[in-house]
């Protein structure tokens, strides 16, 4: 790749969400954006190849992805004046109707998003192009999406290859989140005070499932090496936007407490999965702790601390909290699980969620015994949302081998493998089946 051409791919990693966002918030029209972006890009390797690279690259772009913006605003505003002129003269057109180049001639008027009477305010434009990617009034798929291509400039088939879907299927989730922001006019804009801490949530949560679908695919065996890749990519994109949010909103501890959840949990992904030909999931327990990264782990931490330190603790902050007592054991043996077990108290009183009582009968089964965590597993058994809950069976599995009762456990473990559809959880849920030795 030539000097230009890396400077065009470096400036695209780093500026392509800044870049969308200006041109989203001028123009109202995240598709507009997208393709007047992509043109800068493309103009940009020309250009810099005549005339240098820009001292800054990002503003140059904005600049260029701007202006191609106004010329096809310019444009299509021309071209529904003359429509409109041609339907008047034929009089099919209602001379009390709106004039349908208003919303362009609206766009074009606004000077202040054009002219630069606003300071630039990049950051500010991210944060809104976040907020608007995100809006609760989109759905969870189509927001999860719609987040990473627009922060990533990722195409669709990317997006598609990542999440494991047609291509088709993700342009469709793409155009009706698009359609459904025009439709509701759904404003490129930083939600005012009394709805900014349920719009965070609903960001933090976009994020969040970002991240387990990458995350999860280290526990998967990458019979498909280059879709493994691109779904394993999930987790660092994901970490990458809890970054830009942790920093756009400082005064949001549960911004860095997702933030160091997230590093504190990726930390951990070489050692998550065994080696061929097994290659199985690893518990915790089972993981070689020399390839966790203590770089990721110190991060997390030190961001950890600092939520903290507000005094204003929420769920992510609580599970960040979790997630480090388990980075600070230097073996699983040394894991705080009476700490664990607490901490798990006040997770399920802030979430009342099933899947976290679930959890916190494991912690309590290896900090009082598993005859402790079954009884405890017992009172959470017969929630609807764990119906076909594969983690339910195998977790009740585990406690029942550490009990003694292998008979038991194999029925669980059996259940398990029935409602399990992912390929390394397969293989992990035989392994341990065939472990307890038993014909039951």
């Amino acid at each position: 790749m030539t000097d230009v051409g890396q400077a065009v791919t470096a400036a695209f990693r780093d500026e392509w969400g800044r870049v969308l966002a200006a041109v989203a918030r001028s123009t109202g029209d995240l598709d507009l954006a997208e393709d007047c972006a992509q043109e800068a890009f493309a103009v940009a390797l020309r250009t810099w190849q005549r005339d240098g690279v820009p001292d800054r690259p990002g503003a140059w772009l904005t600049t260029t992805a701007r202006n191609r913006a106004l010329d096809r605003l310019r444009r299509r505003k021309v071209e529904v004046e003359k429509v409109a002129a041609s339907a008047r003269l034929t009089e099919r057109l209602d001379p009390e109707a709106v004039d349908p180049a208003a919303e362009a001639a609206a766009v074009l008027d606004d000077d202040a998003a054009w002219a630069g009477v606003e300071p630039e305010d990049p950051d500010g434009d991210l944060l809104r192009l976040v907020f608007t990617c995100c809006h609760p009034a989109l759905p969870l798929e189509g927001r999860v999406a719609l987040t990473l291509r627009s922060l990533t400039g990722m195409t669709t088939a990317q997006v598609a290859r990542a999440f494991l879907v047609p291509e088709t299927t993700m342009a469709q989730r793409l155009t009706r989140a698009k359609r459904k922001i025009r439709s509701t006019a759904i404003s490129f804009r930083v939600p005012p005070p009394e709805l900014l801490h349920e719009r965070v949530s609903a960001v933090l949560a976009v994020l969040y499932v970002l991240f387990t679908e990458g995350y999860d695919a280290w526990a998967e065996p990458a019979d498909d090496v280059a879709g493994a890749e691109a779904r394993r990519a999930l987790a660092d994109d994901a970490i990458r936007v809890a970054r830009l949010v942790a920093r756009l909103l400082p005064d949001e501890p549960e911004a860095r407490g997702l933030l160091a959840l997230l590093l504190l949990q990726h930390a951990r992904r070489l050692a998550r999965l065994s080696p061929a030909p097994e290659a199985a999931p690893r518990t915790l327990e089972e993981q070689d702790r020399s390839l966790w990264r203590r770089d990721e782990i110190a991060e997390g931490l030190a961001v950890l601390d600092d939520a903290l330190a507000e005094r204003r603790a929420g769920s992510y902050q609580v599970q960040a909290a979790i997630a480090a007592l388990h980075a600070r054991a230097a073996s699983a043996d040394e894991t705080d699980w009476i700490e664990i077990t607490a901490l798990y108290d006040v997770l399920a009183g802030m979430t009342r969620s099933p899947v976290v009582a679930l959890n916190r009968a494991v912690a309590v089964g290896m900090s009082r015994g598993p005859e402790a965590g079954l009884a405890e597993l017992d009172a959470v058994v017969s929630a609807p949302e764990l119906a076909a809950y594969h983690l339910l069976p195998a977790m009740r599995a585990d406690l029942l081998r550490r009990a003694g009762r292998a008979d038991e456990a194999a029925v669980e473990y059996r259940r398990a493998l029935d409602q399990v559809d992912r390929e390394g959880d397969r293989r992990f849920l035989r392994r341990r089946l065939a472990d307890l030795g038993t014909t039951k």
